[in-house]
């Protein structure tokens, strides 16, 4: 039996007659380029995360390109994020002219490592005569990102007193987190309300994915958001006249609807993916594959509801390639995240990086393979991944 890595029509069987309401109402009302739906997904996108203000975007992309214009970060600057991500999250701070500067993840996870970033700050950057955080380039260090990679928040606690410390905003990358939870110290906290600013992807494979491209940035000050609004339009506010050098990052009044109308279900589809991690886990146990495959991390189970969201379920497996040949030639459906870190891509060759250099992600790039986890991926469909897996290794 085939089964797919995702199945989005399964997905569209529950909410068409909802969703097709909101297009229909964008369609009647012919306004499509921001306006009353696009003002009410952001005020309950703001509501759901508890970021205080949320600024609709064309994409998750654009959604972080608007974020560093807003903060003025550009040459002569640099920003701190993990190689073990989606190529945008480098690629933006490229784009505005700032160095990236790469910190290894956790050899546990895949998530940005506390102790590499204080490394990081400790010994690899310096202080100068004005107190400012410079990189061995010579660029000052104006902020970290991190990312929270398929679902799990990054131990946000650590990251967050070495932030304070070194007096460095964070923006957090939550493309692939949306409703994932953290249990700080200060209490259970969402992805994309922990940081000075966020952003989120609905490219369709999310959790709460839209009908194309669409992404969303949230921040805390409301003078902030301003700004962001400001800029995903030209950088205009009166009609041709143009306050700042901006984009066209405009969210689609459709794409808006579309989201919005998905909302109420997003806690369930991510329980469900929940669930059916769990049934994985138990399921590699009782087939003695826990020899050969490592399950996701879970370290804050217990202690959040939503203490993982499993945008993708990523497990790190002995002899990966042969196995993901073996899965393919039975149509079971997987994906490679990341099968290059960043650090090694020829597009940033520029940087000076070397192969060794950050070994864990190095490492999680020639083992970790993502299995089909989608919400409505059924008990027979699981079971058959779960025997094609334990072939492969009794073979």
């Amino acid at each position: 039996m085939a089964v797919p890595l995702l199945d989005l029509t399964r997905q569209y069987a529950q909410v068409r007659d909802a969703v097709l309401r909101e297009i229909d109402a964008v369609v009647a009302a012919q306004q499509f380029i921001l306006g009353p739906k696009v003002d009410a997904f952001e005020a309950a996108m703001a509501g759901r995360i508890g970021c205080g203000h949320a600024v609709g975007m064309s994409s998750g992309t654009d959604a972080q390109l608007a974020i560093l214009m807003a903060l003025g970060v550009g040459p002569g600057d640099a920003v701190i994020t993990t190689p073990y991500t989606f190529f945008a999250t480098a690629g933006c701070i490229h784009r505005v002219g700032a160095e990236t500067v790469f910190v290894d993840i956790e050899p546990d996870g895949c998530n940005l490592s506390p102790a590499r970033l204080e490394e990081c700050l400790r010994d690899r950057c310096r202080r100068d005569a004005d107190g400012a955080l410079r990189t061995p380039r010579g660029n000052r260090v104006r902020l970290i990102c991190p990312v929270h990679l398929f679902g799990l928040c990054c131990e946000m606690d650590a990251i967050g007193g070495l932030a304070a410390e070194f007096d460095l905003p964070i923006v957090e990358d939550a493309a692939q987190a949306i409703g994932a939870e953290y249990p700080s110290r200060d209490g259970v906290k969402q992805a994309g309300a922990m940081g000075h600013s966020a952003y989120f992807s609905f490219f369709p494979a999310k959790n709460l994915g839209a009908f194309g491209d669409a992404g969303l940035a949230t921040c805390r000050d409301a003078a902030f958001a301003d700004e962001l609004r400001l800029l995903r339009n030209h950088g205009m506010e009166q009609r041709y006249h143009h306050r700042k050098v901006g984009g066209n990052f405009r969210i689609d009044a459709l794409q808006a609807a579309i989201l919005h109308a998905k909302l109420p279900y997003l806690a369930g589809w991510s329980g469900a993916r929940r669930d059916n991690a769990a049934k994985y886990a138990a399921a590699f146990e009782a087939a003695g594959l826990l020899e050969f495959l490592t399950p996701p991390a879970t370290p804050f189970a217990g202690r959040a509801a939503e203490h993982h969201i499993f945008h993708q379920y990523v497990v790190r497996a002995a002899r990966r390639d042969a196995l993901a040949q073996h899965l393919a030639a039975r149509g079971i459906g997987h994906g490679i995240y990341y099968p290059i870190p960043l650090h090694l891509q020829e597009c940033f060759a520029y940087l000076g990086y070397r192969p060794g250099d950050f070994p864990e992600s190095e490492r999680a790039a020639t083992e970790t393979i993502a299995l089909p986890i989608f919400p409505e991926l059924t008990a027979s469909e699981q079971a058959e991944v779960v025997e094609t897996i334990s072939a492969f290794y009794a073979g």
